[in-house]
């Protein structure tokens, strides 16, 4: 994921709402969000080429998504794939603490992981200051740290906050907040090593570039009852809709879609 917006216990019927989008270059082979026939108590999207993921769920009530960190660091050919720590803690016993503080951060390139397993929501970025359990409130996420103050992590939490609010929650709007193509100011972009117009281009929550922009969006509800549902929509390199497909566990771990 590029982009991850959640608001944990602020709402009496939805202790956890999570809206998120991924952002990646077009030609880079991946699988929609299903079932995985080689594990199959987790659904998810998957990166065919690294076979990880950016976002999952087990049906024991067990949820983690990963983002990458930007920074100058060149990942090495030796670094693991971010998107098997998702995998690797959807499969633990490890509560979400201890499985954060088992990560050997040397092994990956600059990430972020959120992980829930059932009662405890954590973060932990091997370019931050270790693993935080999350208090209650509402959160951003992107290719810095937890809440840095980039317009499209903004913009989305002031989204999400007007939703949790106005008790407007429901899967429509949580997608509807994630498309939007709106940029940065001018005057706020930072190139760095990218040029300026990839670098406004990205600074919307929804990227649309010919070979690089959001591939999926997603939304994870779970209600108080410890039922889930998972709402994924794929786009094309246009911005368009490409097809999408809705995944509901119950509290027993029963699921359907």
């Amino acid at each position: 994921m590029c982009l991850v917006v959640f608001a944990w216990q602020q709402h009496p019927d939805f202790p956890l709402l999570l809206a998120g989008n991924r952002d990646e270059f077009h030609a880079r082979p991946t699988k929609a969000a299903h079932w995985w026939p080689d594990e199959s108590d987790i659904v998810g999207g998957r990166d065919l080429q690294a076979a990880g993921t950016w976002l999952a769920l087990h049906r024991k009530g067990r949820f983690a998504t990963v983002t990458n960190y930007r920074d100058a660091v060149v990942p090495s050919a030796r670094n693991r794939s971010r998107g098997h720590l998702v995998t690797e803690f959807l499969l633990s016993e490890q509560n979400s603490k201890d499985y954060l503080n088992s990560i050997d951060d040397e092994a990956y390139a600059g990430f972020n992981l959120i992980v829930f397993d059932g009662e405890t929501l954590a973060w932990h970025s091997n370019r931050g200051e270790g693993t935080r359990v999350l208090a209650p409130g509402i959160y951003g996420l992107s290719n810095a740290l937890l809440d840095s103050p980039w317009h499209k992590v903004k913009r989305t939490k002031a989204a999400l906050q007007n939703l949790v609010t106005s008790n407007r929650v429901n899967e429509t709007e949580l997608l509807r907040l994630l498309h939007d193509p709106q940029k940065a100011p001018v005057g706020e972009i930072e190139s760095d090593h990218l040029s300026f117009e990839k670098a406004h281009a990205i600074s919307a929550p929804f990227i649309v570039m010919p070979d690089y922009g959001t591939r999926s969006a997603s939304v994870v509800i779970a209600n108080a009852q410890g039922d889930w549902r998972f709402k994924e929509r794929c786009f094309d390199p246009n911005g368009r809709s490409a097809g999408e497909s809705t995944f509901t566990i119950d509290s027993s771990g029963e699921n359907s879609g």
